[in-house]
């Protein structure tokens, strides 16, 4: 948002809004956080969070007023201020795991301060730098401020869309406010009309891509909750050791997070939080599958491409859409069988507008962000290059519409991640390792920081 726009906005809504920045602080006698989850709930309203048990080190007041900053700055810019006895092993890493969006983000630790960012954000060398020129600053009020201004100056792209900025389906659309302030000032209603208009066929639009997606997402769930009642495994049964345990419980947690981010999806681009969750879960189960037959553990991969229902995939295999070229994609060993053989693979189908059902890839754009939780930002546009679908996502106008971070589709508005995105775990972890741990991190003001604390 440009200063000039935000005057004028700021000047209308000063007339009707007596609400401020509201940030994640807590009384004193609170309890502490103890988790990096309850950190990354508190940032999916506010940019701002105060651990209680750190509550004298900023103020209610101090922390509402950098929340309304890098609000105003409609920047992806994450602060929180942490007890020096918060866990710190792997902490960057695993909160921007949990909180799922490409930002910066800003710790202050007990006495010690680092950062870290998504380089599409902010470059490895900016964070250093900030790290390197604010580190050292003893009050919390005057570093976090610091750091505040110059990250929300430096940070490429814009704010989440839960803290009711720019682009919430729910809210009101800050940079729609600002263009229908200026409009009002000068007296367009007609042009306010039309703006209202666009809006509300847009919010339609998505909302209508969101139900379509819903059909499928909730027959994905379904079938995976239904390998969870099939599973014949208990916690207790002879020969279950911690590791299997722990298998079991992420495929269990995978199946809740998939119900509840479902639940919450209010834009189409929020599926991919679903369908990831799902494909975490049965790697899960694969992992379990293997430690209770005694075999080797599979490794990591990708779901099958023709239907990820299939479960992880074993194998590549060659494969062309109709009239297409030829491309490597990840199947399951019923679909290798059925390739090698000549024969077509099992693939799944999905309603069109015209209500036939066609192949996902085949069937239109409200499919990317299914498609973009189960196979990733860097896999998905060469598995669906020259399909219809692949085309759709390459255009310009359909991160606006659908999201963008479903990998490079040529360049355009939906090339990657953007600051403010949501990736989930999708993510460099090497953009987010050392830090409160240890690692190779430079700069700082001391303690665990390599290079710096």
């Amino acid at each position: 948002m440009s200063n000039g726009a935000k005057r004028i906005f700021l000047a209308l809504s000063g007339m009707l809004l007596s609400l401020g920045a509201v940030s994640f602080t807590a009384a004193p006698g609170a309890a502490a956080a103890t988790s990096v989850p309850v950190v990354a709930d508190a940032w999916e309203k506010s940019p701002v969070y105060v651990d209680p048990a750190a509550s004298d080190q900023l103020s209610g007041a101090d922390a509402d007023a950098i929340a309304e900053k890098i609000e105003d700055a409609d920047k992806p810019v994450f602060v929180a201020v942490l007890p020096a006895d918060f866990p710190r092993q792997d902490l960057f890493q695993k909160l921007r795991t949990e909180t799922g969006v490409t930002g910066v983000y800003g710790i202050r630790l007990g006495d010690a301060f680092d950062a870290k960012a998504d380089r599409r954000v902010l470059s490895e060398a900016a964070v250093s730098n900030l790290v390197t020129t604010y580190g050292d600053v003893a009050d919390t009020k005057s570093q976090l401020n610091a750091f505040v201004d110059q990250a929300v100056k430096d940070a490429r792209g814009s704010a989440p869309d839960s803290w009711g900025g720019a682009g919430s389906g729910d809210g009101v659309n800050a940079g729609a406010l600002v263009g229908v302030g200026a409009v009002l000032v000068v007296g367009g209603g007609a042009a306010y009309a039309m703006v209202r208009r666009n809006r509300r066929r847009r919010a339609e639009e998505q909302r209508a891509a969101l139900e379509k997606l819903r059909v499928v997402v909730d027959e994905d769930i379904t079938a995976y909750g239904e390998e969870l009642d099939r599973l014949d495994f208990h916690p207790a049964e002879a020969g279950a050791d911690d590791a299997m345990r722990a298998d079991y419980e992420r495929a269990l947690d995978s199946y809740e997070k998939a119900k509840s981010f479902m639940a919450a999806a209010r834009r189409p681009e929020q599926v991919r939080a679903v369908t990831q969750s799902i494909e975490d879960g049965r790697f899960s189960l694969a992992r379990l599958a293997a430690r209770r037959e005694g075999g080797p553990l599979p490794e990591r991969r990708a779901p099958c491409f023709f239907d990820p229902r299939h479960g992880p995939s074993v194998k590549d295999a060659q494969w062309a859409p109709p009239g297409g070229t030829e491309r490597t994609v990840p199947v399951c060993s019923a679909d290798a069988t059925r390739l090698a053989d000549g024969e077509e693979p099992m693939s799944r189908t999905v309603a069109t507008d015209s209500g036939e059902r066609r192949p996902y890839w085949e069937a239109g754009p409200a499919y990317g962000p299914w498609a973009g939780g189960y196979f990733g930002g860097a896999l998905l546009p060469g598995l669906l290059v020259g399909t219809m679908l692949g085309g759709m996502m390459a255009s310009p106008a359909y991160a606006a519409d659908y999201g963008a971070g479903y990998g490079d589709f040529g360049g355009g508005a939906g090339a990657g991640y953007e600051g403010g995105d949501y990736s989930g775990s999708d993510f460099d972890a090497g953009d987010y390792g050392g830090g409160f741990g240890g690692g190779d991190f430079g700069g700082g003001g001391g303690g665990d920081f390599g290079g710096g604390f």
